[in-house]
């Protein structure tokens, strides 16, 4: 099969390459899914880039992905044989992940596709998806809630904006870098936007909260907003973190503690299997109902993986990168 690959860590330039390797077989209790699409995520990009050890010689880098099953192991149904169904967790504690022609894994990673969904969109679900539900889901969900979505024009947040909207919030605030943003952000639903570049987010989200603050924060990068939680966390108000760009975090206990303010540390690699199939569950029934969007910012062929991983370093596309395999 052809596959994109990395031996060492590094720029992507350096490191990547495409060739020729050996399709998995698979085992018990697993499938061999065709890929059609493999969804870019920063997380595959930094691991790439030497974030985490390196679990063998060789990796197939990312997570994602959308195929179709042509080949179970026992104990599989056959005719789950020629289903569309989109993957998680391909590279999570496994060298080799989705961008290759092909993927052998645990059979309970391969969720059937709702009809409505394209493969392109089936790429974007199993990271930034899954992340966005949890952060909202969690401790009681936030029905009738004030809602923060940090970076609401990321793969994450934009999904969380329309999530929040659906989970019945009351009002949801985001916070973007640029104008083109701030519209992406209001077109997922977001009822207000502030660009963190140019407004004062605090005073901007007390204005907009008329002092009371938000009872939830879904947070992208906590060591960098954490000077923030004093002023803008309601009383009792939860901050879901799955991300930081530190592995350090300042918090002010004093004013801090005032808020009652709790934090919700996750990764959505390690949701528990109950947590992970609610989500499943409810990502499924809004997609059949045509509730949730999906923003495919850009498209690679294999044969360009490096430039999109390049382009996900950038930051500059608006949605999720997607490589067509």
């Amino acid at each position: 099969m052809r596959a994109a690959f990395y031996e060492r860590t590094g720029p992507a330039r350096e490191v990547l390459v495409v060739g020729e390797m050996p399709a998995g077989e698979p085992g018990p209790g697993q499938v061999r899914v065709a890929i059609k699409t493999s969804g870019v995520n920063p997380s595959d990009v930094k691991a790439r880039a030497g974030s985490r050890p390196m679990l063998a010689s060789r990796i197939i880098p990312q997570s994602d992905g959308g195929g179709v099953i042509e080949k179970v192991g026992s104990g599989v149904p056959g005719e789950r044989v020629g289903q569309r169904v989109w993957l998680w967790n391909g590279q999570w504690k496994r060298a080799l992940g989705t961008c290759a022609e092909f993927i052998t894994l645990p059979v309970e990673q391969a969720v059937a596709m709702p009809d409505p969904l394209t493969f392109e969109a089936a790429a974007c679900l199993g990271i930034p998806a899954l992340t966005a539900y949890r952060a909202l889901a969690t401790d009681g969900g936030v029905k009738d809630k004030l809602v923060l979505v940090t970076g609401g024009a990321g793969a994450v947040g934009h999904y969380a904006v329309q999530m929040a909207k659906l989970m019945g919030a009351a009002k949801v605030i985001t916070t973007v870098s640029t104008p083109a943003k701030a519209d992406h952000a209001r077109a997922a639903g977001a009822d207000e936007v502030i660009n963190y570049r140019t407004e004062n987010v605090a005073e901007s989200i007390r204005a907009l909260t008329h002092g009371q603050g938000v009872d939830r924060v879904v947070e992208v990068d906590i060591t960098g907003n954490a000077g923030l939680y004093p002023v803008i966390m309601a009383r009792d108000g939860l901050i879901a973190a799955y991300g930081s760009n530190s592995q350090e975090i300042k918090l002010l206990f004093s004013p801090l503690i005032l808020t009652g303010a709790a934090i919700r540390f996750f990764i959505v690699y390690e949701l528990a299997p109950k947590v992970r199939a609610e989500a499943i569950e409810q990502l499924t029934r809004w997609i059949n109902e045509g509730r949730l969007r999906h923003a495919v910012a850009a498209r690679y062929p294999l044969d360009r993986i490096v430039d999109a991983h390049e382009a996900v370093e950038r930051g500059t596309h608006i949605g999720n990168v997607v490589v067509a395999i």
